[in-house]
């Protein structure tokens, strides 16, 4: 099995969001077999900011999948998008 990088874009549910405790209970809810790579910040608008997450899954049918409902049901999520899926570097 190999190996994929999704880069995933996680919206808070507003401006005043702590993204730090957002994210560290992001990784935290990584399901079995999905691994952290890396985050940034990505300003939306009037304050908002998205946090942008690669995580690394398995190259199986549906592979992000699992990770979008875990991060949906984090509290303080708004939405979750997979914005590229790639090869990781």
């Amino acid at each position: 099995m190999g190996e994929v990088a999704a880069t995933i874009k996680i919206m808070p549910v507003d401006v005043d969001t702590n993204l730090e405790e957002l994210k560290d209970r992001l990784i935290a809810s990584l399901p079995e077999g999905a691994e952290y790579g890396t985050h940034e910040e990505e300003p939306i608008a009037f304050g908002l900011k998205a946090i942008k997450m690669i995580v690394i899954v398995g190259d199986l049918e549906g592979g992000t999948e699992s990770v979008e409902q875990a991060f949906a049901a984090v509290e303080g999520v708004e939405s979750v998008t997979v914005t590229e899926v790639g090869r990781p570097v």
